[in-house]
């Protein structure tokens, strides 16, 4: 163990990636033998990240903002002609797909009856016979699709724009629909449907002598023609209509479709739920497009940042608490390494990182520093549309075996009391759980398990089988998992099962490995230091003390795949690699250390 006796905790960091100045640093306050007070006192945790994204541990929320780039779903306008079935294909359409169907009719009545401002004022233009303005309508539209249901849901803009000034209104609000559908009946059909046209008085019912008659003769004989369903008024409207829709075809020429309306209502919506279907899947692919070429072009940046222009490992990391930017330091380098896994479509990935504040062996162990790392890992999925479960394992084993292990303790209420944004990140994109099947649920695309392990008596493995089974090809990500076989609770080693366990936990592929090196049965000074981070080798480093007490660490060798014990003291010792050596003497380290 460390001893007390350690440097002062001011830290030097040289090698580092610039990092923006910052305000004085507390450190995380979460311990594994003081948990109960962290909770109690939460002290603030704050540090920056590449983009200048600022991430705090705050019980309440106030600092983080997210924004989580996703798909948007489908927006939609259609006009009809008077008797087109236009209302009827909304209804069909709203129930299909879900869209928050939005008319300027339902939106001016609505206003007036709240008796809002813009409600007051489209009602005195009423009131004295004169159409509503342009700038009234156009200011209700868009405070309707800013509403979170619409951004969520997207929309149905029905008989909406009318003229090309309402359109271009839209257009410079970059208000504008994935797709434009026109219903087509012929003249005379229309004319027919509205001159057959009947109104129930008593229910409010619309009927047709032909296509739709009442039900009984008492009906019929108290239905009445609208005012408006005359010939000559019919034909009045469609000539209306035909010029409002030559008025905005230019703006939306290149996103209209047509849909022939002189069908049964199910044959037509037949048709527009195919359009619809099409434009959606559309949509997806060119998002999904787009995001892998975002995330092509960040893998390269990355890729020169993490291997071409990368400055090296960080000095001091035996001081503790670690500074805010050896912290930064870590959780980039592992967030840039995981990230290049799963974009290289990896599905079974664990994290292993070993600094003294991430070994549960050392005192110096901070559970705060572990859920900072899941937390930027979250987060940055998130940030690209993700929907991300973390996950905790819960109490396992029955009566006086249930428990977990102590590294775990207490970190499902630091998560949930943890910050994840203004935004809402957490609850949306990001939700807590438990290890096991049942927490896969179908909105999932990721998994983040935090630190994983066996207990005495009690085996994680089969609850972590069922659940990336349950997730099939969705990436399952391990930070820091423990997966050794531990004795039963009768202090004897599990044996049944032990071969497939240990095959099941060996599945895992490593996308990002940091472990440090010391002399054989110690943790100081520090001899040298492991890294990888995908898809790059295995990079082993020396650490060599400098004057006026600087350090360094200089890489001497690389592997294909971890070092053994052996490989790296030959290694150290200037052998040719050929040369198996046992690990003995100064140079042997801790055993089992890898």
């Amino acid at each position: 163990m460390l001893q007390s006796s350690l440097p002062s905790p001011h830290l030097h960091c040289t090698n580092l990636y610039p990092i923006p100045s910052l305000p004085p640093l507390s450190p995380p306050s979460f311990s594994s033998s003081s948990l109960s007070s962290g909770l109690r006192r939460c002290r603030r945790l704050s540090f920056r990240l590449h983009e200048d994204i600022h991430f705090s541990i705050n019980p309440k929320p106030k600092g983080l903002k997210v924004s989580c780039a996703v798909s948007e779903p489908l927006k939609v306008m259609i006009s009809g002609a008077p008797a087109s079935g236009k209302g009827t294909q909304c209804e069909m359409i709203v129930q299909k797909f879900g869209l928050v169907h939005i008319s300027t009719g339902d939106l001016l009545r609505a206003e007036v009856s709240s008796g809002s401002e813009i409600g007051n004022k489209a009602k005195e233009y009423m009131r004295i016979g004169r159409l509503v303005p342009d700038e009234i309508v156009i200011m209700m539209v868009t405070a309707r699709i800013s509403q979170e249901d619409a951004k969520k849901k997207g929309w149905l803009l029905d008989g909406f724009p009318r003229t090309f000034a309402q359109a271009q209104s839209l257009e410079k609000l970059k208000i504008r629909p994935d797709v434009y559908i026109v219903l087509d009946v012929p003249d005379q059909i229309l004319i027919d449907r509205c001159i057959g046209r009947r109104l129930d008085p008593v229910t409010g019912k619309i009927y047709h002598l032909n296509f739709f008659p009442p039900e009984n003769e008492e009906i019929k004989a108290r239905l009445v023609t609208r005012s408006d369903d005359t010939e000559e008024k019919v034909k009045s409207r469609l000539e209306i209509y035909k010029q409002n829709v030559e008025a905005i075809l230019s703006t939306y020429s290149t996103i209209m479709n047509e849909v022939d309306g002189n069908h049964s209502k199910d044959e037509v919506f037949k048709a527009i739920d195919s359009l619809l279907s099409k434009v959606h899947e559309e949509k997806e692919n060119r998002t999904k497009l787009e995001k892998s070429i975002r995330a092509s072009e960040r893998i390269s940046n990355l890729a020169s940042s993490s291997q071409d222009n990368w400055r090296g490992i960080p000095t001091r990391l035996n001081n503790i608490p670690h500074s805010r930017e050896i912290r930064a330091y870590f959780y980039d380098d592992v967030l840039q390494a995981t990230q290049r896994a799963v974009n290289d479509g990896r599905t079974r990935l664990k994290v292993e990182i070993n600094i003294p504040e991430l070994n549960p062996e050392m005192d110096v162990y901070r559970i705060g520093t572990l859920m900072e790392l899941v937390r930027v890992l979250a987060l940055s999925f998130a940030d690209d549309g993700k929907h991300v479960k973390v996950c905790v394992q819960g109490s396992m084993g029955e009566g006086a075996l249930a428990g977990m292990p102590l590294q775990l303790a207490g970190t499902r209420k630091i998560l949930e009391f943890m910050d994840w944004g203004d935004y809402g990140a957490k609850g949306t994109f990001i939700n807590i759980g438990s290890i096991g099947s049942k927490e896969v649920e179908e909105q999932d695309d990721l998994f983040i398990l935090v630190a994983p392990q066996n207990a005495v008596g009690n085996c994680i493995i089969d609850d972590l089988k069922a659940m990336t089974d349950a997730a099939g090809d969705r990436p399952v990500i391990l930070v820091n998992a423990r997966l050794k076989d531990l004795p039963g609770s009768s202090g004897i080693m599990q044996t049944m099962g032990r071969e497939k366990r240990l095959e099941y936990a060996a599945s895992f592929e490593s996308c990002y490995f940091f472990r440090l090196l010391y002399y054989a049965g110690t943790q100081y000074p520090i001899m040298g230091a492991i890294r990888m981070a995908y898809p790059y080798r295995y990079e082993l480093y020396k650490r060599v003390d400098e004057s006026f007490g600087k350090e360094k660490y200089i890489i001497v060798s690389t592997f294909s795949e971890r070092p053994t014990v052996d490989e790296i003291n030959d290694t150290f010792l200037g052998k040719p690699r050929s040369e198996v050596k046992k690990a003995t003497g100064f140079w042997g380290f801790l055993s089992g250390i890898l």
